[in-house]
């Protein structure tokens, strides 16, 4: 009986990939001439990936929503941070940022093909095979808000699978907020691990999936000896809320 009821979330799934790749491939060719443009050009590419998310949602019946604990303004830099638990949160976060912003993404993910040039060209690789490599990808970041640009990082880093709301942050997004005096934005994703759960592939869902902004987090007076601190700050915000609208 659980195979015969597995069916229709195969199929339907499968249809959600075969769509995904589809449109996908339709702004292939634009991605290709905006990756020849500089800051703009990758300005571009994530306007170009919202429209392929807004498009992906519309044709297997995934909501959008915002919510906004305070008023959000998008004419400084920022540094985003989310909670990181399935591999929706990409789609909710490039539909539910609006200002220029640059991701930290996984150099691994170069290796897909078609979809890693596209994940090429839009985000900052990380590499963690050497310091070398990480310090390289620290330097991106930090010259992206030098140009006005946000950026955006998980700092759990990679999925998590603990059941609770959080699980540890790394260092690397308030340390840079520190050296770069950039304010935090804490968002919160707490619909992707019901839309599409990190252990099965198959488990896609129609429905619902918010992105909720909370208050912004500043650096002014902290040193580095102050990280710690504020890693508990921002994770104290974050698993309060997601308590709040989730459903651990």
């Amino acid at each position: 009986m659980k195979y015969i009821i597995a069916i229709p979330r195969y199929i339907y799934t499968t249809y959600a990939l075969i769509a995904f790749v589809l449109i996908m491939l339709v702004l292939l060719p634009f991605v290709i001439i905006a990756s020849f443009f500089g800051i703009n050009g990758g300005n571009f590419i994530y306007k170009l990936c919202n429209i392929w998310g807004s498009i992906w949602y519309f044709f297997v019946g995934i909501w959008h929503k915002e919510i906004y604990e305070v008023p959000h303004t998008t004419q400084k830099p920022l540094i985003f941070v989310a909670n990181h638990i399935s591999y929706l949160d990409i789609p909710a976060i490039v539909k539910g940022i609006h200002q220029p912003y640059r991701a930290l993404g996984k150099y691994e993910m170069v290796k897909i093909p078609v979809f890693g040039w596209i994940y090429r060209s839009a985000v900052i690789l990380v590499d963690r095979s050497s310091h070398e490599k990480r310090a390289r990808s620290v330097r991106a970041l930090k010259a992206a808000l030098a140009k006005d640009i946000s950026i955006l990082l998980f700092p759990e880093g990679t999925f998590n699978e603990t059941g609770k709301p959080l699980k540890f942050f790394y260092d690397g997004a308030f340390r840079i907020a520190i050296e770069t005096q950039t304010n935090i934005k804490p968002l919160i994703l707490p619909d992707t691990v019901n839309r599409l759960h990190y252990t099965n592939i198959f488990s896609l869902t129609p429905g619902i999936n918010r992105v909720i902004y909370l208050e912004e987090i500043s650096v002014q007076g902290y040193t580095l000896k102050d990280i710690e601190q504020l890693k508990e700050t921002v994770f104290a915000a974050m698993q309060k809320a997601l308590l709040k609208y989730g459903s651990w």
